[in-house]
């Protein structure tokens, strides 16, 4: 299919725009690469509910139950209704049906009952009781209720209650910002912590920071259960070996069908899991970042930290991608004269590298993720993220190509126009805006997280330092090394850019909108959680704190906050980048807090309450998830797979039943 031919908007669920992902070139890669790539979604998806059992301790029994009553009751697919209709003349509203409908969506899009971004807790909006009967209704039919051993539906369903009818119960996935007097642990809601605060902590010394769920015994005694698939009797199994051990099963299988920079990639990451130990982690960062040609690549594991309020535990992510030789040429620009790059930031010598090493730079079409990283993507990633690795090995940055189209492709122009001042904004920003948001995404990911060092007599990772506002001030660092040099005119000279100033002015335009208008996604309360969404406010509340760059203008009885002085602008980002690099370089923590808690966090409820009322008015989505492509494999006699399709499910419904093994009861219903 051509673009013009393809779905790519399929549905809306409240705020979330459902957006199928295509991956080009795959049909061009040889069978050896297919079949690896078939492998490595396997394992990626063994590994997904790793992140549910993370995400928030009901997760997967929420998820079981939710799919067991719509498929029980056959109120899937394309003919839910007539489904609905039939159960309507027995006494069960349909209304109720098409709510259980929108919440499982919801569920699935965000890996459990909080939102992705703002981390808030969403709830059934039926009646309790009517929801309790058709649960009993399923469960006549046939559906197997997640219960407890000896527990009773009665049990179950009043277990449940809170979590699904209480918005104040268990609100927040991740609180950073707890209210005064409260943990910020205790605060939380994910299941990194059980019993434990941040007083618990003092003293203690960690063994598995990154993969493990940490628990307070009644004794007071702290045990990290940690996150594996053991090894062979020597290593015995830890929490979720039952998922890690079929991750690591089709990783082995991988391995003959890669390359051999990136078989011992795998086999270094197949050691991690199964020991779970930090040595075996730092050697699979090594072997990983090592692996720079393989046009086939994973990442699979305990990576980010921005679920944990303390910034330490890495949350399960999967992503299987290939190499996107189109646009690969922008992306590798920047890694090739990274250097140049280095040499002219606008921060310390101290705080520079003197020599850039290691720096991998590609442009990717994403086959499936999964965990942290989907059905809700990033666009770019560069890692690892321990700041002695990079220093010393380098990274690898990718741009997510294939999302990016996709994100472009479903974007409704509306939501640019309500939010541009005037036409000339407007239409900059309808023929500027993708390349700018390339450029920005290649520089956040290969100049910008790849930059700078810390300090000498720094002991330890900048992270252990900073802590809760680590990865809030990483993410501001990456975007304003961006930022900084998107007006520059070497980008002239690497052949990307024709005029820096439209360019350079069309990116400030949509940085400085997108922290107004995301606004929209925080329907309740009066602080941002999630660390992107910080970042992006403290930069630009910033520069209409410290510069001129910045008006706010009111219309009609709208608020929009215009770019008057791109330049100032620029020299903000740079002098604000400055700051940055400084706090991160000599892991400020009272600084980072200082910058986050003036400018990062607190917002006007007022203004996000028009923001809302506008969008509303529109009816424009908020955020965007993703249905992921589906790779099929044809078996010979003997087993061996003799090919490898791809498909596009364009239904999130399907594709989730799918993944959970539970299509098969219901596959005529699509």
């Amino acid at each position: 299919m051509t673009n013009d031919e393809r779905r790519w908007l399929l549905e809306r669920v409240d705020d979330a725009a459902v957006v199928q992902l295509y991956a080009d070139g795959f049909e061009r890669l040889a069978l050896r690469e297919r079949t690896l790539l078939w492998h490595l979604c396997q394992a990626a998806l063994a590994g997904r509910d790793v992140y549910l059992d993370q995400r928030y301790r009901h997760a997967l029994e929420l998820r079981d139950l939710f799919e067991e009553v719509l498929v029980a009751l056959r109120c899937v697919g394309p003919r839910w209704e007539k489904a609905a209709a039939e159960l309507e003349a027995q006494g069960v509203a349909k209304a109720t049906v098409a709510e259980v409908r929108r919440y499982a969506k919801l569920s699935w899009l965000h890996s459990g009952p909080h939102h992705h971004l703002t981390s808030r807790k969403f709830v059934l909006g039926c009646a309790r009781e009517a929801f309790e009967e058709l649960v009993r209704f399923a469960e006549a039919r046939g559906a197997l209720l997640p219960k407890c051993e000896g527990e009773t539906t009665a049990a179950l369903l009043e277990r449940l209650a809170p979590v699904l009818f209480d918005p104040d119960h268990d609100p927040l996935c991740t609180c950073k910002t707890p209210e005064p007097g409260r943990d910020l642990l205790a605060a939380s809601s994910n299941h990194h912590y059980r019993g434990v605060t941040m007083k618990d902590l003092v003293g203690f010394k960690e063994r598995y920071g990154l993969n493990s769920r940490l628990i307070k015994h009644a004794d007071g005694r702290l045990e990290e259960e940690v996150y594996r698939a053991g090894f062979d009797g020597v290593v015995p199994p830890g929490r979720c070996a039952k998922q890690l051990s079929e991750v690591v099963r089709h990783l082995e299988a991988a391995i003959p069908f890669a390359t051999a920079t990136m078989a011992s990639s795998l086999r270094a990451l197949i050691h991690w899991l199964r020991t779970g130990e930090e040595a075996a982690f730092r050697e699979y960062c090594v072997a990983w970042v090592a692996d720079q040609d393989s046009p086939v690549d994973t990442i699979q594991g305990f990576v980010e930290t921005y679920m944990d309020a303390r910034g330490v535990k890495g949350s399960w992510e999967s992503l299987v991608y290939f190499d996107d030789p189109d646009k690969m040429h922008q992306i590798r620009q920047f890694a090739t004269h990274a250097q140049w790059f280095e040499d002219r930031m606008p921060y310390a010598d101290a705080y520079r590298k003197p020599v850039v090493k290691g720096i991998s730079a590609k442009a990717i079409q994403v086959v499936l993720e999964t965990g942290d990283s989907g059905p809700i993507t990033p666009i770019g990633i560069n890692l690892p993220n321990p700041q002695d690795l990079r220093e010393k090995y380098g990274s690898k940055s990718v741009s997510l190509g294939n999302v990016v189209e996709a994100y472009e492709k479903a974007s409704p122009a509306a939501s640019r126009r309500e939010f541009c001042f005037d036409d000339a904004e407007f239409e900059r920003a309808k023929k500027w805006k993708p390349l700018c948001d390339a450029l920005t995404t290649n520089m956040h990911e290969v100049i910008g997280h790849a930059s700078g060092r810390s300090a000498e007599h720094l002991f330890g990772d900048p992270a252990d330092h900073i802590k809760e506002y680590y990865s809030s001030l990483e993410e501001a660092r990456a975007d304003l090394v961006a930022l900084s040099f998107i007006g520059d005119l070497k980008l002239v000279e690497l052949g990307l850019v024709e005029d820096t100033d439209v360019v350079e002015r069309t990116e400030y335009e949509g940085y400085t909108r997108a922290a107004l208008t995301q606004l929209n996604r925080v329907k309740v309360g009066t602080h941002l959680e999630e660390d992107h969404m910080r970042n992006r406010q403290m930069v630009v509340r910033w520069l209409m704190a410290n510069t001129r760059a910045i008006e706010v203008r009111r219309r009609d009885g709208k608020t929009y906050w215009c770019v008057v002085d791109p330049k100032a602008w620029r020299q903000g980002a740079r002098d604000l980048l400055s700051e940055v690099q400084r706090i991160k370089s000599e892991g400020d923590y009272a600084a980072a807090r200082r910058l986050f808690e003036e400018h990062g966090i607190a917002f006007e409820p007022e203004l996000r309450d028009e923001i809302v009322a506008r969008f509303k008015m529109l009816d424009l989505p908020a955020y965007t998830g993703f249905v992921q492509p589906r790779l099929r494999a044809t078996r010979g006699a003997d087993g061996a797979i003799q090919d490898v399709a791809i498909e596009y499910p364009c239904d999130l419904e399907r594709q989730m039943l799918e993944w959970s093994g539970r299509l098969e009861r219901v596959a005529d219903c699509f």
